[in-house]
């Protein structure tokens, strides 16, 4: 499994990262590869406010539906258009291609607070 040093984690297998003035979030390796072939993400709609540690919606697999859940508070800036028609990138490239979305955070510096690649890491055993 693959676990990059320059993303922060949170305990429900999200991963966040900075990205200028905004996070890019999605899901992590070990999520993917649990949940099997994804067919659906629920993305939310751009403009809505996330609150740090509540669903903002849900991905589909050929196992089962599990819920996608902020790391931080802030408002949706984008949504990835490519999984639309697309869901399976969230498998082939969960770091990159298959991010789910971007959000503007109430407080950059609330990042700081998640997991580290290691303590993440720590969870899974």
């Amino acid at each position: 499994m693959n676990f990059p040093d320059n993303l922060k984690y949170t305990k429900e297998h999200e991963w966040a990262k900075a990205d200028g003035g905004h996070i890019i979030i999605g899901i992590t390796d070990f999520a993917q590869d649990s949940l099997g072939d994804v067919v659906y993400v629920e993305l939310p709609q751009v403009g809505k406010e996330l609150v740090a540690g509540k669903e903002f919606g849900v991905v589909e697999s050929v196992k089962s539906v599990s819920s996608l859940f902020a790391p931080i508070t802030g408002t949706v800036v984008e949504a990835n258009p490519a999984l639309e028609g697309n869901p399976a990138l969230v498998n082939k490239s969960p770091y990159a291609d298959g991010w789910i979305i971007k959000v503007k955070p109430n407080d950059p510096a609330s990042l700081d607070s998640l997991l580290s690649a290691a303590d993440y890491q720590k969870t899974l055993s």
